[in-house]
């Protein structure tokens, strides 16, 4: 069965991930932005969600981790806790 291992950020507004996002693309650092801004309990760990299989996360966020390309952020990806970036960081 597939793994993979992901991190991401959890806000509330599209608007709020499109900014993050864009201070991402600029070079700001993921986990740091995670622990500054993110709603989920994975942002004292930098939105580090570990390692888990398909079915684990709800299907909007398995979409990504297992089917868009890693080291790549994603989003925002809207789903009933808010909107998510996502990073892929591997897959097996």
């Amino acid at each position: 069965m597939p793994k993979a291992c992901a991190r991401h950020i959890l806000v509330k507004t599209k608007e709020e991930a499109e900014a993050i996002k864009k201070k991402l693309a600029g070079g700001a650092d993921f986990a740091t932005l995670a622990k500054k801004h993110s709603l989920c309990n994975s942002a004292k760990r930098g939105g580090d969600l570990g390692e888990f299989g398909p079915g684990k996360m709800v299907k909007a966020v398995d979409n990504v981790v297992f089917k868009k390309p890693v080291l790549k952020v994603h989003g925002p990806i809207k789903t009933k806790f808010g909107y998510h970036l996502i990073e892929t960081i591997y897959r097996t």
